[in-house]
């Protein structure tokens, strides 16, 4: 659902430029954003809180992202 309109902000045609055209707009416009200007919710700010806290410890269980994937490969095969 699109936002709350805003007179200011310039009315842009899009509807000329192809599903991946968007998506690339789309992550030119995300990435032109600093984190400072991206608002979490209360909810938000905790969980990352609660993960930031646990990192040191859970990543100790954690594993290789390619030894994870040559298992999955072997149990396709």
């Amino acid at each position: 659902m699109p936002g709350p309109y805003n007179p200011s902000m310039p009315m842009i045609d899009i509807r000329h430029l192809s599903p991946q055209e968007r998506l690339d707009l789309i992550g030119q416009l995300w990435d032109s954003l600093d984190a400072a200007d991206i608002p979490l919710t209360a909810a938000q700010s905790v969980e990352i809180d609660r993960r930031l806290a646990t990192l040191d410890e859970d990543i100790k269980h954690g594993r290789d992202a390619a030894d994870v994937l040559a298992d999955l490969r072997q149990h396709i095969e």
